[in-house]
């Protein structure tokens, strides 16, 4: 089974996205912040982290550079879900090593069809 961090200062916005997720089939793994999910990132073999961009201590983007840093977090896929929607931030967001972009609120049908695409 495929596992999936997702990582959002919203207990909600975490539910709902674990609740699609594990119905989708996928273990979740969830963290409350960038600084969170780095330590329980550690050690751990993770297939996609989604990420909400604005969290205290440590925000989606920087979260998103620390794992691109890692040898074993290289090539995992970064999927960014937030209310962003600026062509200047998804800029950000790639140039911190994101591999997709998800506005918030979603479809479910539509998240599950991202985490499929880039977790080939």
């Amino acid at each position: 089974m495929k596992t999936v961090m997702t990582v959002d200062d919203s207990a909600t916005a975490r539910q709902m996205t674990g609740l699609v997720l594990r119905n989708g089939g996928y273990e979740v793994v969830e963290a409350v912040d960038g600084e969170d999910a780095l330590a329980k990132a550690q050690g751990r073999v993770l297939h996609l982290v989604i990420t909400d961009i604005n969290m205290p201590k440590m925000d989606g983007l920087e979260l998103t550079r620390r794992l691109r840093a890692m040898e074993e977090y290289k090539f995992v896929p970064i999927v960014l879900l937030t209310t962003e929607s600026q062509p200047e931030k998804k800029q950000e967001g790639k140039a911190a090593g994101a591999t997709g972009w998800i506005v918030k609120p979603f479809n479910p049908d539509q998240l599950l069809a991202v985490v499929k695409k880039v977790m080939r």
